[in-house]
């Protein structure tokens, strides 16, 4: 059955051509749509991404809302582009502050950039609140990367009476660690946005490393999918002593493990 299915993601290809989130050279959100769903896309935009050969461009009536994060108003940008040959438009959340540098989650010295956590949470957040606006009903939310983590903590707490998010599935992919270094010191705090309240977080490691967050993602996830044969087992682990459902690397024949599975939840 056709679904409408969300999916936000920490990279997609052409804009970052080496992704690991591809399968055959194609984006996810591409093989679903070919196969008859309906798909909205989200990414950040990265420094590293040409806006003017990747023909992006502002959408005015979804910029210029103001998100707090540690107490600072941070603008929020969306850009739109299709990627070309196909009917994907895929929409870029952008900032000049967490987006304006010309790495993604490392410096030219190969290590983490200590905002990461914040870029993470303005990421989750301007997605959500982008796609109210867009006034779009997604079956399904599919989280793909670290930079995603945030997300289903949110749509589940601080977004759940949302019309948007009410009756939505949510289904984080698992990668192997891409993170060298804990997040900045004071995420917890950063994370707390309405019903996100920091009792939800005394369970988690103050130190928030690639595992925690990952943990964070799977504990509000409705499904978790092993995205990578290299995938930490622990955290695949930790998804079924909790009783979320799993779907272990089903190769890259993925389409019908992945339809059966969203099927499942």
């Amino acid at each position: 059955m056709a679904k409408k299915i969300l999916f936000i993601n920490q990279e997609i290809t052409p804009y970052v051509p080496d992704t690991n989130l591809s399968i055959m050279g194609k984006a996810l959100p591409q093989v679903m749509q070919e196969n008859g769903h309906e798909i909205r896309t989200f990414m950040p935009k990265w420094g590293v991404i040409n806006e003017r050969r990747g023909q992006l461009h502002e959408v005015i009536r979804l910029s210029g809302m103001n998100l707090i994060i540690d107490d600072t108003d941070h603008p929020l940008i969306i850009k739109v582009a299709t990627i070309n040959g196909t009917r994907i438009q895929v929409y870029f959340i952008d900032n000049d502050d967490y987006f304006s540098r010309h790495q993604m989650a490392q410096d030219e010295e190969g290590k983490d950039f200590s905002d990461n956590g914040e870029r993470a949470i303005f990421f989750a957040r301007g997605v959500l609140e982008t796609v109210k606006k867009l006034r779009w009903v997604p079956d399904i939310i599919h989280v793909q990367g670290w930079m995603s983590a945030v997300v289903p903590l949110y749509i589940k707490t601080a977004y759940h009476d949302e019309p948007s998010f009410a009756n939505t599935k949510v289904v984080t992919s698992l990668f192997p660690n891409s993170l060298t270094a804990n997040l900045d010191s004071n995420f917890k705090k950063c994370v707390e946005f309405r019903e996100a309240t920091a009792d939800l977080l005394k369970k988690y490691k103050d130190d928030f490393d690639f595992d925690e967050l990952s943990k964070l993602a799977i504990d509000y996830s409705d499904g978790v999918i092993a995205a990578d044969k290299n995938v930490n087992e622990n955290l695949l682990k930790y998804a079924t002593d909790n009783n979320i459902p799993t779907l272990a690397y089903p190769g890259e024949e993925f389409y019908s493990a992945y339809e059966d599975f969203y099927e499942k939840i």
